[in-house]
Parts: C-alpha cells; structure tokens; sequence
C-alpha cells in the first residue's frame, strides 16, 4: 500500500452532488484526499501517538470535546454546555465564555428539523451547516420545520418537539442501512399541530442579546440524500486508536463521520486531531 495522506485528521469533507449522492475527503491539516474512489481497496490508517489540540495547537494526551486540550476545553465558549444544549445558553447573564464569539456564532439563523436518521427525530443547526449537519447525522432524508434567529431559540423549540420525537440517532441501526420509511410531510404536519402553542408563547421569551424574537414557520422541501455504501454490515464492530494504533480493512462505504470497514466501523470525527497517516492500495 502507497501513503495517500498525513497529518492532522477533522470531520470528514462534504459534498451533495446534484443527484443526492455525497462525495467525501479526508481533510488531514491543509489538505484534503478524496474518499469515493477509495471504496472497494484496502485502507490502512497509523495513528502516530500524537494529538495536537484544534485551536492552540499544544500537544495534548487525551482530545476533549473532539480535538481540544484540557484547558481550551475548560476555556472556548465552543465546548461550553451549551452548545450541546442551547436552551442552556446564559449569554443574558452576563456569563458567555466569549461573548464576541457568542455573539456571532449563536445570534445567526439556525433551522429546527426532522430527518430520517435510522428512525424519526429531530435537531438543530445553523441554517449555514444545512445540508451537512444531515449528512454528518447520516440522515436519508431532511425537512426544515423553523427558521429562527438564534441558537437559543432553536433550542428551546427542540426541547419542545422532544417530548414527542427523539433528537438521538440509532448510529448502530444507521450504519446497517436499517432504515424505516417515513413520510416526513405527514411527521411535521402532526408534530408542528402539536408543539405550536408552544412556540407561539415563545415569541414573548426573548432571543437573547436584546435581538427582536424572529421565529417562521417554513413550507420546505424534503431533501433525499445518498451514501456511498456497497455492503452494509451485519453487525457493528466500532473501531478506536485508543485501542489500536493501526486499523486496516477493506472499505465498504462511508455513512454520515464513519468509515466502513469489513473488519468494523470508524468514527473519524471522534479522533478529531489525532495525526495518523493513511495507505491505500488504490491507485490515485
């Protein structure tokens, strides 16, 4: 096998191509290596027993947060809670990490929505990250509920929409290409019935930083969207450099972060700046 690429590994590139298909690359410091093309060779990925933290590049032993240091971790508004739980968001308090980055980062247009991700649930994002937060969920198919203007607001209609669907992805039903069918029309139409009360009340909460609450109702399309899988697994096998410096297989596809391997299952954006290089039998 031919080294194809080293260096620091992020959350694999993406691509919708205009027929729903997604390409993938590697993006390794600088650069980034086309996966496509790779599926059906043998791969083989060496982790070189370093991590260099994603924001201050300090050698670290342990990745906090997918590629941080222990005190950028405890430090950046990035790893703050409530970035995992917006509805968390103190910003009005007075107490935001970095309020500059709060400002620009939390105060811009987030969309809620329903995607079909091995099974229903629901989820935020920016509307910037839309359509790749639903391909890095590994979702088959996406519909935009809400538009509002900030990430607070986003998430205080998640934990709403809760109580009726689930905003967690079955990743090991995901990976076997198990899922259902849904009509996501029919699935909005029932859940927006039953949370609107809800979040019509919140146009009285405020969306934080003395911003005007901003909240739409969208009439959107449902995205489809396809993997470059050949063989779905049987059973999941999840592979980790915690536990072996080198994985090697044969590459199957590639489905939301993860690699699929015949010898297992590789989550890339969990080893986010691990350096490792990457050997393929492939000719590129």
């Amino acid at each position: 096998m031919v080294l194809i690429g080293e260096g620091g590994i992020r959350k694999l590139a993406t691509h919708l191509n205009s027929d729903g298909s997604v390409a993938y690359a590697f993006r390794l410091d600088d650069c980034e290596v086309p996966i496509n093309d790779l599926i059906g060779h043998r791969l083989k990925l060496v982790y070189r027993d370093r991590i260099l933290c994603t924001h201050c590049g300090r050698k670290t032993n342990k990745s906090f947060s997918q590629g941080y240091c222990f005190p950028c971790f405890k430090k950046l508004a990035a790893c703050d809670t409530c970035i995992v739980s917006p509805e968390k968001c103190h910003f009005s308090e007075g107490t935001c990490r970095e309020p500059e980055w709060g400002r620009s980062f939390c105060f811009q247009p987030h969309i809620v929505y329903l995607a079909n991700s091995a099974g229903l649930k629901v989820g935020i994002t920016r509307e910037t990250q839309v359509p790749t937060r639903w391909i890095d969920q590994g979702a088959t198919a996406a519909l935009p509920l809400y538009r509002v203007n900030s990430r607070y607001l986003s998430g205080c209609i998640e934990v709403v929409c809760k109580q009726f669907v689930s905003d967690r992805t079955p990743w090991q039903s995901m990976l076997k290409g198990k899922t259902p069918e849904l009509d996501l029309y029919t699935e909005a139409a029932n859940l927006v019935a039953r949370v609107e009360r809800d979040v019509l009340s919140m146009s009285d909460a405020g969306a934080g930083d003395d911003m005007p609450v901003c909240i739409e109702k969208l009439s959107a399309s449902i995205l489809n969207i396809n993997y470059p899988v050949t063989v779905w697994p049987d059973k999941v096998v999840s592979l980790s450099f915690d536990k072996s410096s080198e994985i090697e297989g044969r590459l199957l596809g590639v489905k939301g972060q993860y690699l699929i391997l015949d010898t297992g299952c590789l989550n890339i954006r969990k080893f986010t700046a691990y350096q490792i290089s990457i050997f393929s039998d492939a000719v590129i």
